[in-house]
Formats: structure tokens, sequence, C-alpha cells
């Protein structure tokens, strides 16, 4: 241990509740600025499309539908979650500021795990909208309607919103008099509370239910919607029909694998075998980061409905332009 994280673990061994935690990071990893640099490059793009994205769905009528609110959603919380973890990484890494205060370290523990766990759930919102639009085509717009997607969109908030304050408020009452020293470089659930030296079965209980609620449900309820789209799809009599309905579903399948493969590959391998630390650390960390890079990219700027929107919207600025200038 360094002769820092040493001070900072003996700084106090009878506290309840510590003023700061340190952030121990990366250590002896080579060519570590190439990481930083990727994180500003990561930040500043995801920042630009889901703005972009946000604003164009916005400002055009046409895109004011249930799909595109579930979109709307999905780039809002991509935005929000990165601006709750790039910059503080940035911050830690960069100026080297390991140290965090306690009530700042919860903090960011419960947005990044909240918008974490929204973007889960768009996901699964998005594949029962694909669900309803294949396999219940004349019903879709009698059934995935705007008082519909905003009820579960809202359910997915107050609920995740409600399930991350009881974890954090479970963090919050134990004692952490042995180390202060998170393996990290931000404050993440487990690296926190594992620290305690007092029972925390609650805390693994929570960790348990979270894994399955934001992982293992969604996943297991997607893989369901496609299994019955698939059934949908055989039944379909010509191919060049099958071939046009499963184009739609494509881009979805590409943002829940990025999404979760990441997410359960470093979960499996943390379980069955050892990690280096340089390496599950990145691994965290990405599988924050280019999710929400790539969703505007992957599911919504490239599709026709945004690239006629965005067309119309540069025709009306070219029109209001020159009306200006005679």
């Amino acid at each position: 241990m360094s002769p820092e994280e040493r001070a900072v673990t003996n700084l106090n061994a009878t506290f309840v509740r510590p003023v700061k935690f340190y952030l121990s990071g990366f250590s002896n990893i080579p060519h570590v600025k190439y990481y930083y640099v990727f994180l500003c490059f990561a930040y500043i793009m995801t920042v630009l499309g889901n703005s972009f994205l946000l604003s164009i769905i916005y400002l055009v009528r046409t895109l004011h539908t249930p799909k595109y609110m579930i979109v709307f959603n999905l780039a809002f919380t991509d935005l929000c979650g990165s601006t709750a973890l790039i910059p503080k990484l940035l911050d830690t890494l960069v100026f080297d500021r390991r140290y965090i205060l306690y009530e700042a370290c919860l903090s960011h523990m419960f947005f990044i795990l909240c918008f974490t766990s929204i973007q889960s759930w768009t996901l699964v919102t998005m594949s029962f909208d694909r669900f309803i639009a294949i396999c219940f085509p004349l019903r879709y717009h009698s059934i995935v309607t705007k008082p519909v997607i905003s009820a579960m969109l809202l359910f997915e908030w107050a609920f995740f919103l409600s399930l991350l304050a009881f974890s954090i408020a479970s963090i919050d009452r134990l004692s952490f008099c042995r180390s202060l020293v998170v393996k990290n470089i931000y404050c993440d659930h487990a690296p926190v509370y594992l620290l305690a030296c007092n029972d925390t079965s609650l805390n693994n209980i929570m960790a348990y239910v979270g894994l399955a609620l934001v992982l293992c449900l969604p996943l297991v309820i997607i893989a369901l919607t496609y299994v019955w789209i698939a059934i949908a799809l055989s039944r379909i009599a010509t191919g060049h029909e099958r071939l046009k309905a499963s184009k739609t579903c494509t881009s979805h399948l590409i943002l829940v694998a990025i999404f979760f493969l990441p997410i359960l590959g470093t979960n499996i391998a943390a379980v069955t075998s050892y990690i280096h630390p340089n390496a599950r650390i990145i691994n965290s960390s990405l599988t924050h980061i280019i999710p929400a890079l790539l969703n505007p990219i992957i599911y919504s700027l490239k599709t026709e409905e945004v690239l006629i929107s965005i067309k119309k919207l540069c025709k009306r600025n070219r029109i209001n332009n020159t009306t200006n200038k005679w």
C-alpha cells in the first residue's frame, strides 16, 4: 500500500461515517494518458450526439410519437449518465484529485446506478414497442399509445429512484472503520460497501437484487420478446416482407448487445476467474461510456424518420434566413 493510501486508511479507527474516501484508481498502467484523451472525446461526442437527437425530437412534431418518446428517454439518460460519470473521472485522473467527500461519493454512486438502471429498462420498453409492431401490427396504434408509454417510463423512473435511494441509505448505516481506499476510479456500489466492518448482509442482498433487476430480468424479457418476434416473422409469407420487418429490430438488438454483453461478461469473469484490477476498472467504466456514445448513432440518427426530420429543419431554417434577409 502506498503512503497516501496508508495515510487515508489510518485517518481514524473509531469513526462510523468517514469524512472522505480515497479513489485508488489505476496502478502502473502504461500509456494511461491515451485513456484520458478517449474519455474527453467520448464525452464530447456523447453530449453532441444526444443533445442533437433530443433537439430534433423536441422540435419536429412528427416525431412526437410513442416510439420517439422512448428514444428521447434513452438519449436523456445517456446524456445524464455520461455527465454524472465522465467529468468526475477526468477530474480524478487528470488532476489527481483522489479524495472524495463521503456525501459526494454516495451521491455519485446514486446517479450512476440510477441512469444505468433506466437505460436498461428503456431497452426493455423498446423491445415491447418492436414486439407489438411486428406481432400485432393492426393493433399497434391502439396498444402503444402516449399514455401507455408515459406510464411505463414514469414507473421505471419512480421504481428505480426509490430502490436506489433505499440501497444508498443501506450503505449510509455502515461503519467504515477498516479502510477508506476505494479500489476503483469512481464510487461503485460493491467497492464501497465491502469496505465496511459491520454487517453488510443487507447490502449483499441489494447488490444481487440490483443485478437481477438491471441485468438478468431485462435480458430474459428481451429474449422472450424476440422469440415471439422470430415466430411471427417465420409466419410472414414472402422473404422480402420478412426482411423488411426484421430490419426494424436490428438496431435495437445492436443496442442490447452493446449495453448488456460487456456488463454480463465483466460480472461473469469476476465471479469465475481473476481479473487484474486495471482491466476490471477499465471494463467497468467502458460499460457506462460506450453505450451512451453509440446509441444515438446506431438507433436514431441514421433512421429514415430522423434523417427526413433533419432535412426538413435545415430547409425550414434556410427559408427563414432567406425571408429575414428580404
